[in-house]
């Protein structure tokens, strides 16, 4: 679970401790309070997508640290088959933001990257905002929610293996699938690109050299004058120079007799040795053609075909290699069209019987599934003030994709006597949000992921069905731990854990804090959303029942 954010800089967040707890987390504050910015910190932590504008206005960096505790055995795997270890059975993850754009992540105090940020990340919070309401809506990803509940990845897996190889052997048999006029077109011009890139005799990394060595040839003439200004200091020919005086100098002193003078004598040895050895590499350097103006036109004319075979063929030369790689197999598959044709259409056969069994047991799994996750969703709406409610998962056949055959969507019917209907066509604001958090509670059951956030799933609820929302998230949080961010009262009673995130104003900057409520504080805030107005007496004790209620209750 989620067990400390730390913020830095982070909009108007300068700094800001919050220390979480097992069970029911709510967040509250008025509008612009930074609500949405704690949520907003915990998605980068993980990953996500972030602007440099996010670092509040002032300040040259920011960052997000997050403690996690009591990891599943399954997310401890996947942490350290990325070569990462548990510090005291604690995962902290840190995200630095920068202007510079030189910020990064840190796993445990170890380098990462946001890929490997993002792999862990998902097993450990799952973040339900506005836009999943949205999703919702979309059949396309109804089917994800089935599968989750069907828990048939291997199945999938083995499934969209037998996809993969069925597209292959089809795209093959349409590169055979040619007239013969067409044919030899298509033999021509594989024959000119495998010569054409054949002949450029391209090896990975050239490109960039050559470039390194036009750069030093055109400053050839002055690094040479430098050089030849360096070896004439050290041997300038006619006259002597450093090395020749040196070694007069060593000739000398080793003509006397002076023990003393013995380690200086080698010293200068030492010296002119090093010396000579400094004037031979300088002359090779000299000599040596890869500075030299003679290859500036060489060099430019090898830059220039590369340049021109990456705007024809790949951005680079291992793309290059690759273009030629799979032009010399389509060219070896067209001269041997009649041989390769009857062969994979056998192949294509086979492959397509394999591939409906394997949808077929895709489909079956998700219609088992179904049964389960309709009537599961079905009894948590009826929960949620919504008795009359009918909830159906419509699996019909679809084309084969790589994700089966199947065409899934959500179909509901919230009233009485009506007959069922694609959520995105009679459910309302408040019954979606109902729908979503019942479709997340019914998930939690077969979900890895130890931490829950809701985003304001309080979403066009009030009244009775928000006292039924709280209750129902008061019960995930029995298993799994809860994070909420609202508007509702009732919902900010049920907390086991309440924090105020309350936005202040000094010597013309914006702060944001946020606080942990103790039980007198929670009916101030409870009685602050109730009304947002002035707390009166009659309010305070509205407030104060509410709390005591929902604090008491044992229908979970």
């Amino acid at each position: 679970m989620l067990n400390s954010l730390h913020i830095e800089n982070i909009a108007v967040i300068e700094c800001a401790d919050i220390t979480l707890s097992g069970g029911f987390n709510v967040l509250t504050g008025e509008t612009g309070a930074g609500k949405s910015i704690v949520i907003d910190s915990i998605n980068a932590v993980l990953g996500a997508r972030t602007s440099k504008e996010i670092i509040r206005n002032g300040c040259s960096n920011a960052r997000v640290l997050a403690e996690f505790t009591n990891i599943s055995p399954e997310t401890q795997k996947i942490i350290e088959d990325y070569g990462y270890s548990l510090d005291d059975g604690k995962l902290i993850i840190q995200r630095t933001l920068s202007e510079d754009s030189r910020g990064g992540f840190k796993v445990n105090g170890l380098p990462a990257t946001s890929g490997v940020i993002k792999d862990i990340g998902v097993n450990l919070i799952n973040i339900h905002g506005q836009h999943d309401n949205q999703t919702l809506l979309n059949p396309e990803k109804h089917c994800l929610y089935i599968d989750k509940i069907a828990n048939n990845s291997e199945i999938l897996t083995d499934y969209y293996a037998e996809f993969k190889n069925l597209n292959s052997i089809r795209r093959q048999l349409e590169a055979l699938d040619m007239d013969e006029a067409e044919k030899l077109r298509k033999i021509d011009l594989l024959k000119y690109q495998i010569s054409e890139l054949e002949n450029a005799n391209i090896t990975l990394g050239e490109h960039e050299k050559l470039k390194e060595k036009l750069k030093l040839a055109k400053e050839f003439e002055q690094t040479n004058k430098r050089l030849n200004f360096a070896l004439s200091v050290l041997n300038s020919g006619e006259e002597p120079g450093v090395i020749d005086l040196l070694k007069e100098s060593h000739k000398n002193l080793s003509k006397i007799n002076s023990e003393k003078l013995n380690l200086t004598t080698q010293k200068l040895l030492g010296a002119v040795e090093e010396l000579c050895d400094i004037e031979s590499e300088i002359e090779y350097f000299i000599n040596n053609d890869l500075v030299s103006t003679e290859n500036i036109d060489i060099i430019q004319d090898r830059i220039e075909l590369l340049n021109n075979l990456m705007l024809k063929y790949a951005p680079n030369e291992e793309g290059l290699l690759e273009f030629l790689n799979n032009a010399k197999q389509e060219l070896n598959a067209i001269n041997l069209l009649n041989e390769n044709s009857a062969k994979l259409e056998a192949e294509l056969l086979k492959s397509e019987e394999r591939l409906i069994k394997k949808a077929q047991a895709l489909t079956d799994s998700r219609i088992n599934a179904a049964k389960n996750f309709e009537n599961n969703v079905c009894g948590v709406l009826k929960y949620l003030d919504m008795p009359n409610v009918v909830f159906k998962v419509s699996i019909t056949k679809s084309r084969y994709s790589k994700n089966g055959c199947d065409a899934v969507e959500f179909l509901i019917s919230a009233n009485a006597g009506e007959t069922v209907k694609p959520l995105a066509k009679i459910a309302s604001g408040g019954e979606l949000s109902r729908v979503m958090l019942a479709i997340k509670s019914v998930l939690a059951k077969a979900d890895e992921v130890e931490t829950l956030i809701f985003d304001e799933i309080d979403s066009g609820i009030s009244g009775r069905a928000a006292n039924k929302v709280a209750a129902q998230l008061k019960k995930v949080s029995n298993a799994k731990q809860v994070i909420c961010v609202t508007h509702l009262a009732q919902i900010a009673a049920f907390a086991t854990n309440h924090m105020l995130i309350e936005k202040s104003v000094k010597n013309d900057r914006t702060y944001t804090n946020v606080y942990s409520l103790d039980y007198n504080s929670r009916i101030d805030e409870i009685a602050r959303i109730m009304s947002g107005t002035e707390i009166t007496e009659n309010l305070f004790n509205s407030a104060k029942e509410l709390l005591d209620r929902s604090l008491n209750y044992e229908n979970l």
